[in-house]
Order: structure tokens, then sequence, then C-alpha cells
């Protein structure tokens, strides 16, 4: 097989003596199975090593393939110069993985061309973000480094391609890994991959990031999953428990499952610590022939899709007019109004009432819109719906308009608000019970209650000054306001 195996590796600093100075010690049984990792590498005796790091260069919407023949880099920033490495990149690997991305990555799954395919990663695979563009520093990682470090110790008769993360979805970071297999098998490479990255960095109080319940649970899920090969599973990491967990490789970890697709794996874990309060785990991967059970996108993609399904058959009446609203506008351009849904059975009060709303859309776990009304606009309730779900779904600044192909996917939730009250102090707040209004002068903005991630007063009045451009210090006033939420 093309692939020959595949590791999951960390990158502590601390554990090359050059930088340890002794403590690389205390974490000795990662060094022993960091070096049992490169005898095997140095036994499969690959002719290119696949690395992604989280500390390449990374972009919100592209995944960078590091470009160019060679590559140098050092371990000078922690004080250890001597650690350095001259790395030869494997252009033709790196060329036809670009041209593959180029063209959209259309071999990379049997289910290329589905819609659903484009909908759930919020890119068509035509679009697909990777390529050699954007090169700010060309200098070896120490995600990468590391790695090499025990690798070449071992074997060094090899040739390198390096990977960065990116900031969109887990599914296209799968899919990326499916375009690295398809190029590995275009052009024949005999190819080992290394997903570099640690595990959470909250796992101890007197750790260097603190401690956080979601460390030790992260890094407990991420080995009973990479331990048993069950990367579908990578997928129920929700963005908001993997950012409170801190982790760094989570994505990494996802890539190279891509790249592992529909082949037999066996799995083993070979070491966890946490010793400096930072999660470090190893885990082997022995690659068999092909295997049409272990297609785990597509799995999860379908598994996901009957259960959103599911959950919209019992949807509230005003999550319901949001979608219906949001569908039609869509998919066939057309405005909806109140006399468009009396049919809907709708309950009376959203037709009598009058109260600003707000629609928020998430996509996998991730914010995809949000826009309301702080007081209300419209006639009554129904009509609020119906305008801001289309303009959550098309006009939120911060995304691209919503497709059609995405849909499906959308989990949508309805916000009716009292009417905000004045307030002295951030005293009168509570984050779970309370929105937050902030106010100076013309500028003004808005953060609604009990949102995943916002758990503190100042957090929240912080966010909302954010969205409202007023800068730190500026003197605000405050307003609170309840919700009814519909979900």
């Amino acid at each position: 097989m093309p692939i020959l195996g595949a590791f999951m590796v960390p990158h502590p600093p601390i554990i090359l003596p050059e930088v340890g100075d002794g403590e690389e010690k205390k974490i000795s049984e990662v060094t022993a199975a960091y070096e049992k990792v490169a005898d095997e590498i140095a036994s499969l005796k690959p002719d290119t090593i696949v690395i992604s790091s989280p500390h390449s260069i990374m972009y919100a919407d592209y995944f960078h393939i590091s470009p160019g023949k060679t590559a140098y880099g050092d371990m000078a920033r922690f004080n250890a110069e001597q650690v350095s490495f001259d790395a030869e990149y494997d252009e033709e690997l790196v060329s036809t993985i670009c041209r593959i991305a180029e063209k959209g990555g259309m071999d990379a799954s049997d289910k290329a061309n589905d819609s659903d395919s484009e909908g759930q990663g919020g890119l068509a695979l035509h679009e697909f973000p990777a390529g050699t563009m954007g090169e700010r520093d060309p200098s070896l990682d120490h995600g990468t480094i590391i790695p090499l470090y025990f690798i070449c110790k071992k074997y060094t008769d090899f040739k390198l391609v390096r990977i960065g993360l990116s900031g969109l979805p887990l599914a296209l970071h799968y899919q990326m890994g499916q375009i690295i297999q398809k190029a590995v098998n275009e052009t024949g490479r005999r190819i080992v991959y290394v997903a570099s990255g640690d595990l959470s960095h909250k796992m101890k109080e007197e750790g260097p990031y603190g401690f956080a319940p979601e460390g030790p649970q992260y890094d407990e899920r991420i080995m009973d999953v990479c331990g048993s090969g069950n990367f579908k599973r990578l997928f129920e990491f929700e963005d908001s428990f993997c950012e409170k967990a801190a982790e760094c490789g989570h994505k990494s970890f996802v890539m190279m499952a891509g790249a592992l697709d529909g082949l037999s794996v066996k799995a083993e874990a070979l070491v966890h610590a946490a010793t400096f309060g930072v999660g470090y785990g190893i885990c082997r991967f022995e690659v068999g022939g092909p295997d049409e059970n272990r297609h785990f996108l597509d799995i999860w993609r379908d598994e996901k899709l009957d259960e959103l399904r599911e959950r919209q058959k019992d949807e509230d009446p005003y999550v319901k007019l949001a979608r219906f609203s949001l569908e039609n506008y869509v998919n066939a351009g057309k405005t909806l109004h109140v006399k468009d849904v009396m049919d809907m059975g709708l309950p009376r009060e959203m037709y009598k009432n009058q109260a600003g709303t707000f629609v928020s859309i998430h996509k996998n776990g991730a914010l995809r819109g949000c826009i309301g009304t702080i007081s209300p606009t419209c006639g009554c309730i129904a009509e609020e719906i119906l305008q801001n779900a289309i303009s959550a779904g098309t006009n939120d600044p911060r995304f691209p308009m919503i497709t059609p192909d995405e849909l499906p996917w959308l989990e949508i939730s309805v916000d009716v608000l009292d009417e905000p009250e004045p307030i002295s102090s951030p005293d009168e707040l509570d984050v779970k019970r309370y929105g937050v209004i902030v106010r100076s002068g013309y500028k003004r903005g808005l953060l609604l209650p009990n949102l995943d991630g916002v758990d503190s007063v100042i957090q929240q009045i912080n966010i909302a000054c954010q969205k409202a451009g007023i800068p730190k210090g500026e003197e605000i006033s405050l307003e609170r306001f309840e919700v009814v939420r519909h979900e």
C-alpha cells in the first residue's frame, strides 16, 4: 500500500534534552513511545513523510502546503538553536495534491459530487481551498521539527510534505486528507503520515494554561477514539468543547483520518501523559488494504442528516416559520409575508403580539448567521421572524450567504425579546438569564443570554462592545433583557 502507516504524535519542546535541560526526564514514557514510532518509521522506509502541523502557516479559509525545494528550521525561539533541520520537499507529490485540490478533489471520495458533501462543509468541492499560495514564513515550525528530531535519529532517506491546518470545518480537514490519499495513489509514493498535535492545554491548575474540566474530558475521549481507530467519532467533538479544552491537534488528527479513508487500520494507543499540564498522546496506525466500512465522513454525514431530519419534524412553530422563510428565499428568491403563512397553524400570539426577535443559525455546532431586532419593527412576531430569518441567512456580514445545499444541515433557534430595561451596574446582569445591550453615543451592541462560551458578565459586556465597535475604556450605558428561546 502507498500509505504504509500513520502516527499521532505531540510536539512539546520540553521533550528535547536541549530544551528541557533535565525536565524531559519527567516525561520519559513519552520519549520512549516517540522512539518506538521512529523505529517503526525506519522499518517502513517511506519515500516521503507527510506532516500536518498546527504551527505551520494557517489561514481561516485555506490549507497552506509548504512550497519550494527545501526548508530550514531550528529551535532558536526555545533557546536551542543547535537543534536544526534541513528538509527536502517532495515537489511532485505537493504538485499533485495541489492539482487535485484545484480540480476540487473530485476523486477524493465516492460521494464528492453529492450536494450533501457541499452543504455540510459550507464550500463546494469545486472550490476546494488548498495550495501553496500565501507563504509567510518558509521556516520549519516546531510542530514539524520535533517529530523530525526523533525520526531523523533512525531514518533520513525521505522527502517531506508539510501541510498546515485551517479555520474550516472538520469535514473539510477530512476531505483534505482524502485528497492527500488520492495524490499518493496517483504518484505511487510510499508514505508515512504524521499527525502532529498536542492534546488539551488545560489539564492542571498549576499548568501554564490552567485547568478546565473539558481538558481531561478531551484527552480521555481523543485517546479512546484514536486508540480504537473509530475515526467517525472525531466529528462528535463540537467546536465549543474543543475551544474550552484548548486542544491543539484535533484537526491534524482529522486530516490524518481522511488520508486513511476507506483503508483497514489497526490502531494502538502507546502513551498518554499530562505531567506539565498539557496532554501528550501517541498512537500508531498500522494500515492494511481497502475497507468499505471505513468511509467515515460518508457514514457521519448520513447519520447526521438523518438525525437533523428527525429533529426538524418536532421543531417549535417559531423555528418552523424561520426555516420556512429562509428556505423559500434561498431556494426560490421569495420573501414571505404573514398572508403567505396563514395556513401554517401558528399560535395566535405570533399574529397578535409584537416583539423584537433574533434568529440564530448554526451548522455543525458553529455559528452560521445571527441577526435580529431589539424592538419590534413589524406588525407582529410572525412577520418579525419571517424577515429576520432571511437576514440571518443572507445578510450577516460575518458569513457568506447560505446556499441551497446547506439548508438540510442548519440548526435554527429563535429568541423573542422582552422589553429592555436600563441598569446601573454589571452586578445586575446574569449571563444565563439576561442578554445585554451596550450603548456609547450612536454605537450600540447586543449579546443574547445563555450562549456557549460566554461564562462571565465581563466577557458578555466585552463581546457586546466589540460588536458595537466601542473601544475599551469608553464610557457605556447598560440595558438588560430576557428572552424566550425557541429551539
